[in-house]
């Protein structure tokens, strides 16, 4: 195969598909409006009346019967982007339907209007009534973000140096969170004139209503952008998921569509590890593969579908059962309770023990490689370490796009840690050299990285093949710090499950009470996208019979049993049905 060299064509950093408008801005027809009118009031409003503003919250869905309605985004300057005019049958909304979310786009009566208005609170019954309009929302929805996504100019404008950790962090968890945003140079014209004569050093978000943030945790970026859906601290939940990686968002998804009250808690962006993920070539359904970006963006997109409140820039600090409830503290001391608790902190990245390797962190070192970090490696030469699959993909993937990859391993071959079908494209590639036996030693350069200084850990020979970004992916820690004294951990930290570690015999069972594991923090578990989410969504089952279990245990005494916890005593010996279980439920 011949080496593969960049054009010069600017690339988004989403691996997204073209903007389709027919399926962005559908029409409803005239059975279904007709049927909508039981969830609606017709309402009258004169031409330039704004019917949804940019960062409002809990904004109603809007149907146009008579005029135009124009929805848009507006830039700091007043700049109109993303312009359409919708007419009879069409309807408003975005993402941000689906959650608490702040809306991204403004609409405004064109002309004088005639519009039905189906407030938040009747939204989700008429989606549960009314199928086929269902389906044709969350299509338009989310062929809509898609074309806010596919435009660099609009969003949140992160003014800094593009190879900053700092900027390179608020990039990823707006990518992770499907916001639309630009890294803008704060040498560039548009950087200076978004940030006036004093150019600070350090990195700045301008949200789209004009408002600077500067050096902005990511909590205060959440926070300002209405990203962060605040839980019900007073509340209970039937069910916590802490993790929206694969097999949080799987249990998220099964959880909610089964009737249970859920919430998921995730400390950046849903994905986890596998969203950063390039490609995904071996997972079921998808025989061209699939981005790991995409994947966590449409399981995201399906759990509030069915009603899981998303939380994220907010991290779980501490777990413990208090009576009947399982009770978790977030970061910030806000604490939420529920009957039961699914743990899905999967893992962190491993780092390299070489000569200089913190001076570079957020400096040329990465742990992902997506489109992102693809676009920052394109025309030079780069280093990947590590022998799996992360690792495997992530080199074919840059060898699209860099001037040569170098894929080091301590091994001496790849063939027992990596799938053969990537195998064989990197061998089969010229754009790849295979470093085996090898490490990385040392790591310099100016202020970014540009070399890199391996060992043969043979004959201890050692070369320097400059490389101005290093992908790290040599595993990962369970992100269990929190958890211990709470549950049973092996001596690496991940969590024991099932069999005697368990509070049942249950594979998912901790050892506290109404707490399950799923995913790359258990102890037991198969490191691979399709068993996390499998290990997701069976986890569900559990969770029904343990729920089943409690109110049967918290039912009154007396003569004769009630209705309740009849119905949970079935589901025990078996004689009903529990939901997700046996009902035509995948």
């Amino acid at each position: 195969m011949r080496t593969i060299y960049p054009d010069s064509r600017r690339i988004s950093v989403s691996n997204i598909p073209r903007f389709q408008p027919d399926l962005a801005f559908p029409l409803l027809s005239p059975d279904m409006l007709v049927r909508l009118r039981r969830f609606s009031r017709a309402e009258q409003k004169a031409a330039g009346t704004r019917l949804i503003a940019s960062g409002q919250q809990h904004a109603d869905f809007l149907i146009v019967l008579d005029g135009a309605v124009d929805v848009f985004s507006l830039t700091p300057d007043g700049r109109r982007l993303y312009e359409s005019s919708l007419r009879h049958g069409q309807f408003t909304g975005e993402l941000d339907l689906l959650s608490s979310r702040s809306a991204c786009l403004n609409a405004e009566c064109a002309t004088d209007c005639t519009v039905l208005r189906i407030e938040r609170s009747a939204l989700r019954e008429m989606m549960a009534a009314e199928a086929d309009v269902a389906n044709l929302i969350m299509q338009a929805t989310m062929w809509r973000r898609l074309q806010f996504l596919g435009d660099v100019e609009g969003g949140v404008a992160i003014v800094g140096d593009q190879w900053d950790r700092e900027v390179l962090r608020l990039s990823r968890f707006l990518t992770q969170n499907c916001y639309p945003h630009q890294v803008l140079s704060s040498q560039s014209p548009e950087g200076k004139r978004l940030l006036g004569e004093n150019v600070p050093t350090w990195p700045s978000a301008v949200l789209p209503n004009g408002t600077r943030l500067e050096q902005p945790t990511l909590p205060e970026l959440a926070d300002a952008l209405g990203l962060a859906e605040a839980p019900d601290p007073q509340g209970l939940y039937d069910l916590i998921v802490v993790g929206a990686g694969p097999s949080g968002l799987a249990a998220a998804v099964y959880g909610a569509s089964e009737g249970l009250r859920t919430i998921v808690i995730e400390g950046g962006g849903p994905g986890g590890q596998a969203g950063t993920s390039s490609r995904i070539e071996n997972y079921l359904g998808f025989p061209t593969g699939v981005s790991g970006e995409e994947l966590a963006y449409r399981a995201q997109v399906q759990a509030q579908k069915f009603g899981a409140t998303l939380t994220v820039a907010c991290n779980a600090v501490r777990l413990e059962r208090k009576q009947s409830r399982i009770c978790v503290t977030l970061s910030g001391g806000a604490e939420i309770c529920a009957k039961a608790v699914v743990i899905a902190t999967g893992a962190r990245y491993r780092t390299l023990d070489a000569e200089n390797y913190d001076d570079f962190e957020g400096h040329g070192i990465h742990y992902a490689a997506t489109a992102m970090e693809g676009n920052l490696s394109r025309g030079s030469s780069v280093a990947v370490i590590g022998g799996g699959n992360s690792a495997g993909q992530a080199a074919v993937f840059l060898a699209t796009l860099a001037k040569h990859v170098h894929l080091i391993i301590r091994r001496n071959s790849l063939r027992d840690t990596m799938s053969h079908y990537l195998i064989s494209r990197i061998v089969a590639s010229d754009a790849i050299t295979v470093h085996t036996c090898t490490e990385v030693v040392r790591l310099d350069g100016v202020k970014d990285l540009q070399e890199v200084t391996l060992a043969c850990l043979l004959i201890g020979v050692k070369e320097t093949p400059c490389t101005e970004n290093l992908f790290v992916m040599i595993g990962a820690e369970p992100n269990t710090g929190w958890l211990y004294g709470s549950l049973k951990l092996t001596r690496k930290g991940f969590v024991c499950t099932g069999g005697l570690d368990g509070f049942e015999s249950s594979r998912y069972a901790t050892s506290l009470r109404g707490v399950f594991a799923v995913g790359d923090v258990r102890a037991d578990s198969v490191k691979r996208v399709a068993s996390a989410v499998g290990e997701g969504s069976v986890v569900i089952s559990d969770v029904h019979r343990y729920l089943a279990a409690t109110a049967l245990e918290d039912a009154p005494s007396h003569d004769g049993p009630d209705a309740a916890a009849m119905g949970a005593f079935d589901v025990l010996i078996g004689t009903g049905t529990a939901k997700g279980a046996n009902n035509g439920t995948v």
